[in-house]
């Protein structure tokens, strides 16, 4: 999997020196950040623990990086440290930041079903149904 490993020479600490500034906000965030996040990338809490995590080398994909940013609320320094540190790990990538969608995030009050798996499958529908609304607007692009 090519996402699986740094750009240029398979150069591991450069990957875990962005991901220590990550982790770093991270863990300086109110607890419940990480399922916050993996609702508003679309994926689960343990891809969060994994990007997140300087000692795996998984690589956190671009598309996600200004969500991050957004819902993390990275302090401008932190962001300025995090991305210099991610373009010496990525050098080809970084180029394409500016060219990745801006996303948004919505908040939608819903009743409590009473059943944790009740509301999980609710949470996924409406997530499964932004992330197909939006593959149909970018299909005429």
């Amino acid at each position: 999997m090519a996402e699986a490993a740094p750009d240029d020479a398979g150069d591991v600490s450069a990957v875990a020196a962005y991901k220590r500034i990550f982790k770093e906000v991270l863990d300086s965030r109110p607890s419940g950040m990480r399922i916050r996040l993996a609702h508003a990338m679309g994926k689960n809490r343990s891809f969060v623990s994994q990007i997140s995590n300087p000692s795996y080398p998984v690589p956190i994909p671009i598309q996600h990086l200004n969500t991050i940013f957004e819902v993390c609320h990275f302090p401008a320094a932190a962001k300025a440290a995090f991305l210099q540190a991610y373009a010496r790990a990525h050098p080809r990538r970084v180029s394409r930041l500016a060219a990745t969608p801006r996303e948004r995030i919505i908040s939608v009050h819903l009743p409590d079903l009473g059943s944790t798996k009740r509301n999980g499958q609710i949470d996924a529908l409406i997530q499964e149904f932004a992330r197909r609304l939006v593959a149909i607007l970018h299909e005429d692009k």
